[in-house]
């Protein structure tokens, strides 16, 4: 689901500062590129948060908003399914505790211990790859 929202870009001496009307957020960039890719990543992660907390995500309720003096409206596009599919398939690290002999096997045939648990776990929570 592809939505765009405003957001109101201020210069700053470095960079720029974003609001986010519609999520009352705020962020910043140290570039107008990189202060609407924050704004976009705000965004997402704001809709991720909405969505693993069963919340209504909010729709743009306006594409026009009083900006001041030497402040710049645009509008920045997000797709939210997309987004969260992204986080979460993100790598996360985890520690695990073996018995040293398992571990020293394991090594010696070139086991990937990232791959292996993946597969352990999707198979003891039925769950096809993604």
């Amino acid at each position: 689901m592809k939505t765009v929202y405003p957001v109101i870009l201020t210069p700053e001496a470095k960079g720029y500062s974003v609001y986010i009307p519609d999520f009352e957020a705020n962020t910043q960039g140290d570039s107008l590129a990189e202060a609407i890719g924050m704004a976009r990543d705000a965004i997402g992660m704001m809709g991720v948060d909405y969505y693993y907390d069963k919340k209504s995500i909010p729709s743009p309720h306006h594409m026009t908003y009083p900006v001041k003096k030497g402040e710049l409206l645009t509008l920045v596009d997000i797709d939210f399914d997309q987004y969260r599919k992204a986080y979460e398939n993100r790598a996360v690290k985890k520690n695990c505790t073996i018995p040293w002999l398992l571990c020293k096997e394991a090594e010696q045939a070139n086991i990937n211990f990232s791959q292996v648990l993946q597969e352990a776990l999707r198979e003891k929570l039925l769950i096809a790859k993604r």
